[in-house]
């Protein structure tokens, strides 16, 4: 019984590796297919061209609120132009 069990268990993997590689072989065939379609090959360059516009307004709005950042921050940790020296920062916790 023991070794009927291992040699059902043994046919099954090589039946089931054979199939199994017939199916990888089969959905690359069609990956291949599909990625060389000039359909499938024109949408990406569509949506690698809006990628890359949106990246640029991201950036672009990133710069801007650095650069209005570090104008600001010498004021809120000096205490703005008008500080005297030795008073207190105008800082509020939280």
């Amino acid at each position: 019984m023991k070794y009927a069990f291992i040699a059902g268990a043994a046919i099954g993997y090589v039946f089931g590796t054979r199939a199994g590689r017939e199916r990888y072989e089969q959905l690359k065939e069609w990956s291949r297919q599909v990625s060389e379609n000039p359909n499938v090959q024109e949408a990406t360059e569509k949506l690698r061209a809006k990628g890359n516009e949106v990246a640029g307004v991201a950036r672009g709005k990133a710069e801007s609120l650095t650069s209005s950042a570090k104008d600001k921050a010498p004021e809120q940790v000096q205490g703005g132009e008008g500080a005297k020296a030795g008073a207190e920062p105008n800082a509020y916790p939280g």
